[in-house]
């Protein structure tokens, strides 16, 4: 087992990829609310890849961290269901309103309950990683209302997802420049 310590140096060492999917996430929110009158098909496109790269960052974050510690697998799991999402949204374009919104109900709970357990594994130790657990707990939330509501209009789908993006972005951003922070603080004492 690692020692607390060494877990969040690790980590810190690594804050720019959480401030590269924050960004990421940034622009994706924006550019779903900036064009919210896009059809499902740009909607499946646009959100598939921000599944994509999203899944694909949060997989070089787990495998950077997986040499230095055994709490990887939650980010792994994370990463995974992001890109099989993403595919999935590529493949098959012909989903109906209704059915995305279940898929993006069923991405975003099980999202945040990873990043909620990840958030947990990582503990403390300065690193913030209630930052990781809020945006789990956006997630989650987001999840809730696509799957409860299924809202009849695609452009509320849009709105929401934009809006997620962004607020989901920011935690990441600021996770990633507390975790530099730490970083610099763990290296200043040893």
């Amino acid at each position: 087992m690692v020692l607390a310590s060494e877990m969040v140096g690790a980590i810190a060492e690594h804050w720019w990829v959480l401030l590269i999917r924050g960004l990421i996430a940034i622009i994706f929110g924006i550019l779903f609310i900036m064009y919210p009158g896009h059809t499902l098909v740009a909607l499946l496109y646009i959100f598939g890849a921000f599944a994509i790269v999203d899944g694909a960052f949060a997989l070089i974050q787990a495998l950077r961290l997986g040499v230095h510690s055994d709490r990887w697998w939650p980010l792994i799991l994370e990463a995974v269901l992001g890109i099989a999402v993403g595919v999935l949204f590529f493949r098959f374009t012909g989903m109906s309103a209704e059915v995305v919104a279940y898929v993006i109900a069923i991405w975003a709970i099980a999202t945040g309950i990873l990043e909620i357990v990840a958030a947990f594994r990582f503990g403390g130790q300065g690193s913030a990683p209630w930052l990781l657990g809020l945006a789990g707990i956006l997630s989650i939330i987001v999840g809730l209302i696509f799957a409860v509501a299924p809202i009849p209009g695609l452009l509320a789908y849009v709105i929401v997802l934009g809006i997620y993006a962004i607020i989901f972005g920011i935690l990441m951003v600021v996770w990633a420049f507390r975790l530099r922070s730490t970083g610099k603080a763990l290296g200043a004492t040893t």
